[in-house]
């Protein structure tokens, strides 16, 4: 098994239990699904409930969340008041990145080539906007990955955006 790291934070943000598609060679889509969580399992074995039972009368906690969100523990971000605060993050984010690639003596043509692909994925990022919800890891480091959240075209598949370069993977 395959989990990644947020490469800036060191959070678990994904792993390769998930059906994850390369887009653009600078970001990983991962198909999501929403699933039950919480709440108590009910077995029934015929027999009547006891008078104390009946009358505790306990609520199911159930609810439905999206898999990677509750699996990976992910935590809501706070949105972005518009897309030009998310920019604004995400170039610091990036030059953090460029930061680490250096340190890790990485190319500086891979390097160029990264941030010309981010670039462009940026304005994809852009033109969504109004569709995205904002993730971040366990640690709710500002720092870290913001991850992006849209559904597909049915309005009720849910996906997640990763940047490719911003995750360590690591087997476990």
């Amino acid at each position: 098994m395959l989990v990644y790291k947020d490469a800036i934070t060191g959070d678990e943000i994904l792993s390769d239990a998930y059906n994850i598609k390369l887009v653009d060679d600078v970001a990983y889509e991962v198909d999501c699904a929403m699933v039950q969580a919480g709440g108590e399992v009910q077995v029934d074995i015929g027999a009547n409930p006891s008078a104390e039972e009946a009358e505790e009368g306990t609520e199911d906690q159930a609810r439905m969340v999206i898999n990677v969100v509750e699996y990976q523990q992910l935590v809501k971000a706070p949105g972005f008041a518009d897309h030009k605060q998310y920019m604004g993050y995400l170039k610091r984010y990036l030059k953090a990145l460029k930061t680490k690639f250096q340190e890790a003596g990485k190319p500086e043509e891979e390097i160029k080539a990264f941030e010309q692909r981010a670039v462009t994925f940026s304005r994809k990022i852009k033109e969504n906007w109004n569709n995205w919800d904002f993730y971040t890891g366990a640690s709710m480091n500002p720092d870290g990955m913001i991850i992006l959240l849209d559904y597909r075209e049915d309005g009720v598949t849910p996906y997640m955006v990763y940047w490719k370069d911003g995750l360590v993977e690591e087997k476990y």
